[in-house]
């Protein structure tokens, strides 16, 4: 595959993300304000998913060996399941994705291949840290979240689940530690995109 078939498969990618829709009954379970607070939250971790699609591709379109670049792929197939989960529950909550979607993902493709670019250690080291913030981050979501909202609390502990495995997996392919500063530097992005998927 040359490159222009490559990168029209990126792009393809893109488009399957940005249209993706899943269908759903309307949840009347919840109070309003229950119901908001959830719409709210679920639409941070889909635009997470939305992230998590561009990053994992970034890394693998650069990836020095086929072994790291199988991972890396695989990795966002199930990403892929995550964010249908977000996608449906979202529908049911009555609420919508955000609007920043595609601007995520353009970022997360273009901080992910800038990742690789550091060689296949270091990128799996980004993987590893990116997915023990996101488990912070759900964990702190499930604190937040309604205790009679039990759907999206599931989906949640489901996804903690896979995320911490992706986690181990990247650092059991030989992920290297990443500096302390750029740690904090992904915790600012996070918290920024985070804050704006909220509302947006």
């Amino acid at each position: 595959m040359n490159l222009e078939e490559k990168i029209a498969g990126e792009f393809n990618h893109f488009l399957k993300i940005m249209n993706h829709k899943e269908e759903g009954k309307l949840d009347e379970s919840l109070s309003e304000n229950e119901k908001r607070h959830s719409i709210s939250l679920m639409r941070v971790n889909a635009s997470g998913e939305v992230a998590a699609q561009a990053l994992y591709r970034g890394q693998a379109f650069f990836a020095k060996s086929k072994k790291v670049k199988k991972h890396l792929l695989k990795a966002g197939e199930e990403e892929f399941r995550h964010l249908k989960w977000c996608d449906k529950r979202l529908k049911e909550l009555g609420g919508k994705k955000s609007l920043l979607d595609p601007f995520y993902y353009a970022g997360s493709f273009t901080l992910g291949s800038i990742a690789a670019f550091f060689g296949d250690e270091k990128s799996l080291g980004f993987i590893e840290e990116t997915e023990k913030q996101v488990v912070k981050h759900l964990e702190g979501h499930l604190d937040e979240m309604s205790p009679s909202d039990k759907k999206s609390r599931e989906i949640l502990k489901k996804m903690i689940d896979e995320e911490e495995e992706h986690g181990k997996e990247a650092k059991d392919h030989g992920g290297e530690e990443l500096p302390a500063v750029v740690k904090g530097l992904m915790k600012i992005t996070a918290k920024s995109m985070t804050t704006l998927s909220r509302y947006i």
